[in-house]
């Protein structure tokens, strides 16, 4: 995340309340427009597809029940089915031009666009029906069952259609269409009743379908009834417990009973019709009523609207002309405080630490006064006063490191110093011995001791590098680089699996000769270590445009990618010496004589798996070609 300031960090943490403000606003007065636009959606829907999808069913109801008597008839009366068929093709236009028009698809979802489709694919089948009604090539109960599988249609799509979202209308809506549903059971009975008291006699397949359709109707209208309240409820109580209704559930209950038609038939037909009649009336008073109180409601939602809204407006108001005077405060005290806290850590200090380094006398007190601070707010002060004790203490404690520092470099250097001087004695001694001594077996002690303390003596020139000085060693005159690479080798412990073949002629100038032998040992004895005892490390030199490579291949392991850039990053630019890094001391000498001559190293991924060290030689210290005649051999003791 980018950096921020105090002023924007402030206003933002003051904004948090003022935030969660407007949004606890936003949620309220949005949950309760969503209220409102749910119920105006809810009442649309009825005006466009619940008021058509009602009527639409009651003329199915009378074509169907038409359409069974006039198969119980012998002779059938084509011109009033077919003012029926009229009146539910009228039904049915009316259903599907509302019902798909463009108001009703904005606000219908997928789901009930679904229920809409299975409707109008069912009114599609009326055709079929009516052609096996006047064909006479279906039984009554099959063209009773075709025609309710439309109803079934509706009232599934009605289900649907309750999208109301307070639980009390929602419930009153639920129960509505329970006794909905059950009136239209009562139809079909009426359909097969009627119908068969026409033929004479119920069939078994008839009788069953009675003995299935009654509980059902009587178990939705209890549950219907159960779950309206007093006013919505009343009616429909008063029409079941009325003589009429009570007639017509003791018809069913004999029919079921018996298993055959009533004794007086015609009661039947008079009794249902008058019941459903009524039962109808007060389905379509109930459900005005039920919409007159969703348009209550939703009245009532706008003035929550109106209130809350209002309410929360001005506090959010408030809230926000409060927090901006108090930010506006307290981000100037901060401010201030800032800055004074950037120049101490961006100016002073480092001025301090870079006198420091350079071996500058320091006054504490000088150096480090106390931090200024405005305003009155008691915390910042004391951050202030906080500030100041620590730029004190940090300039005390550079003070002390460097003094630190300078007290191990100088033990460092003395260290090295009486090593070199004992190591220095010991060559010269050793090379005493070596011209006294002609036996073969004694030579190669000889040797071998020699060559240990060439390496201690390399060890000692280490110490020396690290506490800043020079090694010591130096030349008058040019050497080749031929000579420089064998010196170097013979620093190294394993040097008989180095294989330096003849390097192109070149000359390294006498001030910088030591520091490249003591740098290319260092990377020949990281290349021998890394690497397995039975494999060799090869040299390789080559004169190019910006002075001379020499280039060490070892077989190894190799380095991780990241590992490698992490070294080469530190071989470019050498950092300051810290004690607690020692299991790379060699990196890091190599990096201080690099950066001393300019020469350049970098590893690289070998071809054989292991690393190369590439190291360029600049054409600052290489020397001018010796001319010819004149010997390069050169002692490098």
């Amino acid at each position: 995340m980018a950096s921020r300031t105090i002023r924007f960090k402030l206003y933002a943490l003051l904004s948090l309340p003022i935030v969660a403000l407007v949004a606890l606003w936003t949620f309220v007065t949005g949950y309760v427009v969503g209220d409102f636009f749910e119920l105006r959606q809810a009442t649309a829907l009825y005006e466009q597809i619940s008021a058509p999808a009602v009527a639409l069913a009651t003329e199915v109801q009378n074509e169907r029940k038409l359409s069974a008597v006039a198969l119980g008839k012998a002779v059938s009366q084509p011109e009033e089915l077919a003012q029926v068929r009229d009146l539910t093709n009228k039904a049915a236009t009316a259903f599907r031009l509302r019902a798909t028009s463009l108001e009703s698809k904005t606000i219908t979802t997928p789901e009930l666009g679904e229920a809409v489709n299975r409707v109008i694919g069912e009114i599609g089948r009326l055709r079929s029906i009516r052609r096996d009604v006047d064909g006479r090539t279906a039984n009554r109960l099959q063209v009773v069952q075709a025609y309710s599988r439309i109803t079934d249609a509706v009232y599934r799509l009605q289900d649907k259609l309750i999208t109301v979202p307070e639980i009390e209308l929602y419930q009153q809506a639920i129960g509505l269409q329970r006794i909905a549903h059950a009136r239209d059971l009562m139809a079909r009975e009426d359909s097969l009743i009627s119908s068969a008291a026409l033929a004479g006699a119920l069939t078994h397949d008839e009788y069953e379908a009675i003995e299935v359709i009654a509980p059902n109707r009587w178990l939705l209208f209890s549950e219907g009834l159960a779950v309206l309240d007093g006013e919505l409820r009343g009616p429909f109580e008063e029409l079941l417990s009325s003589p009429r209704h009570g007639r017509v559930t003791e018809l069913e209950k004999e029919i079921i009973e018996t298993s055959r038609l009533p004794r007086d038939r015609s009661v039947w037909q008079h009794a249902a019709a008058e019941v459903g009649g009524e039962m109808d009336q007060l389905l379509v008073t109930r459900a005005k009523l039920l919409n007159d109180r969703a348009d209550d409601a939703a009245g009532w939602i706008i003035m929550q609207i109106v209130i809350a809204g209002g309410l929360g407006l001005a506090a959010i108001v408030g809230a926000v002309v409060l927090s901006a005077r108090l930010g506006r405060g307290l981000a100037q005290e901060l401010g201030d405080l800032r800055l004074a806290a950037m120049d101490l850590a961006e100016v002073r200090l480092p001025q301090v630490v870079e006198r420091l380094r350079k071996g500058e006398s320091v006054d504490v007190e000088t150096e480090a006064p106390p931090i200024p601070t405005t305003g009155t707010t008691l915390e910042i002060t004391d951050v202030g006063r906080a500030f100041s004790t620590v730029q004190r203490t940090a300039v005390e404690a550079a003070v002390g490191e460097a003094r630190l520092r300078q007290g191990f470099n100088r033990v460092f250097r003395n260290l090295a110093r009486r090593n070199q001087s004992l190591v220095h004695r010991q060559l010269a001694q050793l090379d005493a011995m070596q011209r006294k001594t002609s036996e073969p077996g004694a030579l190669e002690d000889l040797y071998r001791l020699d060559h240990l303390t060439t390496r201690m003596r390399r060890q000692s020139e280490g110490l020396v590098i690290l506490s800043g000085a020079t090694a010591g060693r130096t030349w008058r005159t040019p050497v080749t680089l031929m000579d420089v690479v064998r010196a170097a080798v013979a620093e190294v412990e394993d040097y008989r699996r180095i294989i330096v073949p003849p390097l192109p002629e070149a000359r390294l100038t006498g001030s910088a000769t030591a520091d490249v032998t003591h740098l290319l040992a260092e990377l020949l004895e990281n290349a021998t270590v890394f690497s397995p005892p039975n494999t060799p490390v090869r040299v390789q030199g080559e004169i190019v445009g910006r002075g001379y490579v020499i280039e060490i291949e070892d077989r190894g392991l190799g380095l991780q990618d990241l590992e490698r850039e992490e070294i080469n990053e530190r071989l470019a630019t050498p950092p300051e010496f810290d004690v607690a890094d020692s299991e790379q001391l060699g990196l890091f000498v190599v990096s201080q004589l690099a950066a001393r001559h300019g020469v350049k190293v970098t590893l690289s991924r070998s071809p054989f798996g292991g690393t190369t060290a590439v190291v360029l030689i600049p054409q600052t210290v290489l020397a001018e070609p010796e001319p010819e005649g004149v010997s390069a051999v050169r002692a490098l003791e």
